[in-house]
């Protein structure tokens, strides 16, 4: 590959990198980043298959070849190349109009001026576009992980699958061990991306010399190894994770920066034991890294089943059908509840929260079945259908106003996002009714991710809300960041507010923050008349809550006089007792009185 930092000087050397690119295939580009425009080198448009004379002449211009799938990768590329690392390269596939889908290799470095801005950027572009490249690059990329050489997520719970198979055939034992780099976050925030690569590189092949030639290791996660240790008695396990343990911690890794020295923690889990599935091991295998991570790290937790766990995990199964089968049968519903402004008590939107209507009539509230929907893996299709009927129920009714809510792991869904796109992005009479609220812990686990999610969707026409605010750790840069339009206080610092002053003032606290950023506060459960004066004199913009109206089934523009009745004050009266609101409430929030099975543990 020729390096892009040489500066050609000469008409002879000049004439010698042409004929060098020709006989390549290679093209060669100089991108002028404060005009925007690029020179190329070699034929740049046989290469792309485009007419002569039609070759983009700006950054802008080749932006648009890339393809939708890697324009995140291409970002991350042009991100880290013009931040100051000096020569990087990476692999992305140009959408082109005669040739279709292209695999290049670009490789490049960055001129900066003296305040470290970058002025300049030169690289060559590598194609790689046979049909038997093209082919190999696909069928490498879908089994393995680009950046280590193991197996990816995918390939390896194939493998887990074959060796639950095994096991249950031959009456043996296996494990899978879940391997987490502890605080690599920090190497990534403090030495930079490529010592955050150097430490995962060292770390899975340190794994590859302690376990045997038979074992299975891929990458499972940014930040995670999961291994498959196939016909290995239980007894066994241990001694195979303290010797991952030791090998990591024993010497410091070499990066770029310097030495780093690194510990990791281990999630193991035995089968076949109460195990039926690959997806089953993954899940327990996540909670028992979790628990070795509260351990204090650099330490093993085995998963063991209790009684109880097991007849946890079997109604989580119950489940987990129950809401599959309602998926396929559309018998998802809304409820609506009004949020209405603070000083007039008008109902400004609804909030849709997720109900399941059984066969035989019976509602099931959201709090009883989505712990289960987000443990298993199933929370993004059930978030796009909660899309897909919003989105067509705006479009029958120009009245509605509704807010939905989407998951922390539904904020990384490139697909998710797509949809909402393209359902959105020419219809901004929709997306201006449409409230998209996002937990505040959902927000602060992915910051990045979340800030990017609530862009789009703003720049599409969408308000976001943050849901459960002052139950997370929000900074003042963290709200900043996120730029949302509203702010919904947690319903724990709501209820009761009378009786709890210390509520009061950290709700004030919370308004005072909000107010900072210009942000408009919603105050949830909120249940009597004297919780909304007190709310209203604190200077809350809306309000929710069983004072103003329980979620209903019917959607309040399809009824006939659609506007409820109020009372004297200006609010709902709640038709249920006392008992039936709190425990409807608890429910709302996740707590389940009377479940015939335990909380997850």
């Amino acid at each position: 590959m020729h390096d892009a930092t040489h500066i050609i000087s000469t008409a002879e050397e000049l004439a010698r990198l042409r004929a060098a690119l020709s006989a390549a295939g290679d093209v060669a580009y100089d991108w002028d980043l404060t005009t925007d425009a690029i020179h190329w080198s070699g034929d740049v448009c046989r290469a792309l298959g485009i007419p002569h004379g039609d070759q983009p002449i700006s950054g802008a211009a080749f932006a648009a070849l890339v393809s939708q799938e890697d324009l995140a990768a291409h970002s991350n590329f042009l991100t880290r190349l013009q931040s100051g690392e000096s020569q990087f390269e990476c692999e992305y596939r140009l959408q082109l109009p005669e040739r279709g889908e292209s695999w290049v290799h670009d490789r490049a470095s960055a001129e900066f001026d003296e305040s470290g801005k970058a002025i300049r950027q030169i690289g060559i572009l590598r194609f790689m576009d046979s049909d038997l490249s093209r082919a190999g690059r696909r069928e490498h990329l879908a089994n393995f992980d680009p950046l280590t050489g193991h197996f990816n997520r995918a390939r390896l719970r194939e493998a887990l699958d074959h060796s639950l198979n095994f096991t249950k055939r031959y009456e043996v034992n296996g494990a899978y061990l879940l391997v987490g780099v502890d605080k690599l976050t920090m190497v990534n925030q403090a030495l930079g991306h490529e010592a955050a690569d150097a430490v995962l590189l060292a770390i899975g092949d340190r794994m590859d010399r302690c376990l045997r030639a038979s074992d299975v290791i891929g990458r499972v996660g940014g930040d995670r190894f999961g291994a498959v240790l196939s016909n290995v008695p239980e007894a066994d396990i241990e001694a195979a994770t303290d010797k991952i343990l030791d090998a990591v911690r024993s010497t410091p890794i070499d990066t770029p920066e310097g030495p780093v020295y690194a510990t990791v923690s281990i999630g193991a889990v035995p089968f076949p034991g109460a195990i039926n599935t690959s997806q089953d091991v993954m899940m327990r295998a996540d909670a028992a890294l979790q628990k070795a991570k509260q351990q204090g790290r650099d330490c093993t937790s085995m998963y063991t089943f209790s009684a109880e766990q097991k007849e946890h995990h079997k109604s989580c199964i119950v489940i987990a059908e129950q809401v599959q089968r309602a998926l396929r049968e559309k018998r998802l519903r809304f409820a609506y509840q009004p949020i209405v402004d603070s000083v007039t008590r008008e109902i400004k939107l609804h909030e849709c929260l997720l109900r399941i209507v059984q066969p035989d009539g019976q509602i099931v509230v959201a709090g009883q079945f989505m712990p289960v929907v987000e443990d298993l893996g199933m929370i993004r299709s059930v978030d796009r259908t909660v899309l897909e009927r919003a989105v067509d129920e705006l479009k029958l009714y120009p009245d509605a106003h509704m807010a939905i809510n989407v998951s922390g792991l539904t904020t990384t869904d490139r697909s998710w996002m797509r949809s909402a796109i393209a359902m959105l992005r020419r219809r901004p009479d929709i997306a201006e009714r449409m409230v998209i609220e996002i937990t505040e812990t959902a927000g602060l686990e992915d910051l990045e991710a979340c800030c990017r999610f609530v862009s789009t969707l703003r720049d599409l026409g969408c308000e976001i809300a943050l849901d459960d605010f002052g139950a997370g750790y929000t900074s003042f840069r963290h709200l900043k960041q996120l730029a949302v339009n509203k702010v919904k206080i947690d319903g724990s610092f709501v209820r009761k507010i009378g009786e709890n002053p210390e509520n009061l003032v950290f709700i004030r606290t919370l308004i005072d923050l909000a107010r900072t950023f210009g942000l408009e506060t919603v105050a949830e459960c909120v249940e009597t008349e004297e919780e909304a004066d007190l709310l209203l004199n604190e200077g809350i913009h809306y309000m929710q809550g069983y004072a103003f109206g329980k979620p209903d089934l019917t959607a309040p523009w399809t009824a006939i006089g659609s506007q409820p009745e109020l009372n004297g004050f200006g609010i709902l009266e709640s038709r249920e007792t006392p008992e039936e609101t709190a425990e409807t409430e608890e429910a709302e929030e996740g707590v389940l009185p009377g479940m015939a099975y335990p909380a997850p543990a």
